[in-house]
């Protein structure tokens, strides 16, 4: 029993600490790679969706499978730097991360669901709603990471709210809606990750 209570008690003690460190796992490399790829997206869109208003499903390939890519970029780059530095506390707070973010990526994946299976003709949301979700993400994350990146947060509500305005009609499914969205959040991301974390420890 006092092995058990002495084991919980590290435990705790790694948490509270992992709680108060900067997660250095996100790297501004990866994290601009995602934005590129947005950009890129963006501009290939109307090749590969030629209707997003009648073909849903269509477009839902197109950007879960974007996002997805990003995703495995990112969760590689996090993965492989936990293996190498072996350390507990590295560890501990890449789970944290793992734990604060995974919500909105499940909501989102959730919602999407919801919106195509039951509610196609609201799919012209999706972008601003997609925008909402991944900056309650950046918030939730928010307290282990620089605190520049509330900026990020803030732009990806900013830019969710500005979709859901001026998205529908003519401008529904606009590929660009996507494009300065995540492109512009994720090159706001990498940009304080290098100048805020990398530049400072000089990797």
């Amino acid at each position: 029993m006092e092995l058990r209570e002495a084991l919980r008690q590290i435990s705790d003690i790694r948490s509270t600490m992992a709680r108060s460190e900067i997660f250095r796992g996100y790297r501004s490399l990866t994290v601009g790679f995602s934005a590129v790829l947005g950009v890129v997206a963006a501009a290939l869109q109307t090749k590969w969706v030629v209707s997003p208003g009648t073909d849903l499903g269509r477009y839902l390939v197109y950007w879960t499978g974007i996002a997805a890519v990003s995703v495995s970029v990112v969760m590689a780059e996090l993965l492989y730097r936990t293996l190498v530095t072996g350390a507990g506390i590295s560890r501990q707070m890449t789970r944290l991360a793992v734990e604060q973010f995974s919500p909105c990526v499940i909501v989102g994946a959730l919602m999407t669901l919801s919106i195509y299976r039951y509610a196609p003709h609201v799919g012209w949301m999706l972008p601003g709603l997609w925008a909402l979700v991944f900056g309650l993400g950046v918030f939730a994350s928010y307290r282990l990471l620089p605190r520049q990146f509330f900026w990020v947060g803030a732009y990806y509500i900013g830019c969710g709210c500005g979709c859901l305005q001026w998205g529908q009609g003519d401008g529904a499914f606009s590929p660009w809606q996507m494009g300065i969205t995540f492109g512009g959040g994720q090159l706001m991301s990498a940009a304080i990750l290098y100048w805020f974390l990398e530049r400072r420890d000089g990797c």
